[in-house]
């Protein structure tokens, strides 16, 4: 939020635990993401504790909206959408540049 601040870009945050995107709405970021789609998935604790293998989401689009349906708190994050791209704000440097 700070780096969008200080572009002076309009931005709105999006709680995504208390409204976690829908099958639609992951389709239509999915669809935006220039990032590889597996990116769109966290790989931390939870991940590793559920079991799952990253090579299951690999140029996998259903695999990983089916992961965020079940386990939003998986959702990478930030996720930055401007107009019809999406991009994940990490690194931090990339946001910039996104919303410049």
């Amino acid at each position: 939020m700070a780096v969008a601040e200080e572009l002076e870009a309009e931005y709105e945050v999006v709680l995504y635990i208390k409204n976690p995107p829908d099958r639609p709405a992951l389709e239509r970021l999915v669809g935006a993401l220039e990032d590889p789609v597996e990116d769109l998935v966290r790989k931390d604790s939870k991940f590793k504790k559920l079991g799952l293998d990253p090579d299951d989401f690999v140029g996998n689009p259903e695999a990983v909206i089916e992961i965020l349906l079940k386990h939003k708190q998986l959702l990478q994050r930030p996720v930055l959408v401007k107009g019809r791209k999406a991009i994940i704000g990490r690194p931090k440097a990339r946001i910039s540049d996104f919303l410049g």
